[in-house]
């Protein structure tokens, strides 16, 4: 009997094997076609189709170029990318197609937004993976250039159009990736190169895991990194990204969602935006979020941008152990109401620690192919900035143990403030949010304005030239806390200048 026994269990066990096996299927199997011009795309989706209705399962990509247009992932598939597979994108713009079914007309392109087109999509799927080692690479400036043609062709308008920059809205431009409504995603170990707009966007997901990826996204304008938009319990780690925008952008679409429990660390981040961002869009807000130990380097604007400008709540917010070479700003957090008949936001509760931050004088992103957007470059060197408005202060803010290296070199012929102007400054209340965004600003460190509860602990100010101005400058802000701060050699006195005790 016990015999017996063994037997059934070994059979059983043999017949759960080959049934995993069968859940695995290779591109040689599926007699995908590698030579780089071959489109693939309906042979990929039956297979993810068939596996996902049989309960799910992986499709392998052996070595070689695989042309794909949009593919949708289904539950329970992962795409398996060996060491020298690539997934090519098409560079013929009808080879991508929208697949969110939220019952827009999708004929209309003026009711498109930034989850319409993707080269890998998913909506409301569960337990999807993309990894491996290999690249998946959209192609981006060829499909960009080609969408261009069409509409200037009259072939296929883009009724939103930039026509002061010649150049086609996100709108009509795919994706990278868009995951929509998703839960239990991985994307680990892939390149992830090139494409025609944002490069990973997860849009409303839940248990998101990117882990070791290295995102290149720099083929063509607005080409932001990663997006997290109002998704939760959500780790980044272990990865390196370079983006012709944001690199790493938490975002917030719906008033009554937010991001909530992000943890990104140990990540390298280069920008020709801001390399860590909250918002633009931040109408639901951002709780819960840990972003440690960070290498930014060759980034635009903000190392770290947080941003409240839609009605959302920012609470909770721990930043630390941050290392930011050849940076443009350092620290740019901002409170702001873009529309009147939203909500006030809320900013309360925000820690940046161990931070090391060296600003150059010159733009940081010299030489690059995309740079940075043309800005007032006619002004001193920019501090960092903690505003909110007049009304809605920006609460609870601890910076500590932070080192900043500033360029100095602030010449009176070329701007000057004094003390005395500090209404001049517009508020710039409903205004898209920049670290530049105020004009000149009348010191070097911190500008601090419509705020309560700030508190600088351990700051350590540095310039490389001298600088006329204070280091802080303090304007309708209350409790600012100044907790053994050292300035620069020979600056000691007058360094913090407070209009809120004037």
């Amino acid at each position: 009997m016990k015999y017996r026994n063994y037997i059934l269990v070994a059979a059983m066990m043999l017949v759960a094997t080959v049934a995993e096996a069968a859940k695995t299927v290779s591109s040689t199997a599926l007699k995908l076609v590698a030579d780089g011009q071959t489109v693939n795309t309906p042979a990929i989706q039956r297979a993810i189709d068939d596996l996902s209705r049989k309960g799910g399962g992986t499709i392998v990509f052996e070595p070689g170029n695989y042309v794909i247009g949009t593919l949708e992932l289904r539950s329970n598939i992962e795409l398996h990318l060996k060491s020298g597979a690539t997934l090519l994108g098409s560079t013929n713009p009808y080879d991508y197609i929208d697949i969110t079914k939220e019952g827009a007309d999708r004929s209309d392109p003026k009711k498109w937004n930034y989850l319409s087109l993707a080269l890998i999509e998913a909506y409301q799927a569960k337990n999807i993976k993309l990894t491996g080692e290999g690249t998946i690479d959209a192609r981006g400036c060829e499909v960009a250039l080609a969408i261009d043609s069409l509409h200037k062709a009259g072939v296929r308008p883009d009724p939103n159009y930039f026509d002061r920059l010649n150049r086609p809205r996100e709108a009509m431009r795919p994706n990278l990736f868009t995951i929509n409504a998703c839960e239990g995603i991985e994307v680990s170990g892939l390149h992830l190169r090139n494409g025609a707009c944002w490069g990973l966007v997860f849009f409303q997901c839940k248990n998101l895991l990117i882990e070791r990826v290295d995102v290149l996204n720099r083929a063509y304008w607005n080409n932001d990194g990663i997006d997290i938009v109002d998704c939760q319990h959500v780790i980044i780690r272990d990865s390196h990204v370079n983006a012709a925008d944001d690199g790493i952008c938490l975002k917030s679409d719906k008033l009554e969602l937010a991001c909530d429990d992000i943890q990104v660390y140990n990540c390298a981040v280069e920008s020709s935006a801001s390399a860590i961002k909250f918002g633009t869009n931040s109408a639901g807000g951002f709780k819960n979020i840990t972003i440690r130990d960070i290498k930014v380097s060759d980034t635009f604007r903000s190392a770290i941008a947080i941003e409240a400008v839609d009605g959302g709540e920012v609470r909770n917010v721990l930043v630390e152990n941050i290392h930011a070479l050849n940076t443009g700003n350092p620290i740019f957090i901002r409170l702001g109401k873009r529309q009147a008949d939203r909500r006030d936001g809320i900013v309360d509760g925000v820690t940046i620690r161990n931070m090391v931050c060296e600003v150059p004088f010159e733009r940081p992103d010299v030489g690059y192919k995309l740079r940075g957007p043309i800005t007032n470059t006619m002004r001193n060197p920019m501090p960092s900035s903690i505003v909110g408005i007049p009304g809605v202060k920006v609460r609870n803010v601890l910076i500590d143990n932070v080192t900043i290296i500033y360029p100095g070199g602030a010449d009176k012929g070329l701007r000057y403030l004094t003390m005395g102007e500090l209404s001049k400054i517009p508020e710039q209340i409903n205004r898209y949010p920049e670290f530049d965004m105020f004009g000149e600003l009348p010191c070097y460190g911190f500008y601090v304005r419509h705020a309560d509860g700030v508190t600088f602990r351990n700051v350590n100010l540095l310039l490389r030239n001298d600088d006329f101005r204070p280091a802080f400058v303090l304007d309708d802000a209350s409790n600012v806390k100044f907790e053994n701060i050292t300035y620069p050699f020979g600056k000691k006195n007058g360094q913090i200048y407070d209009n809120s005790k004037q």
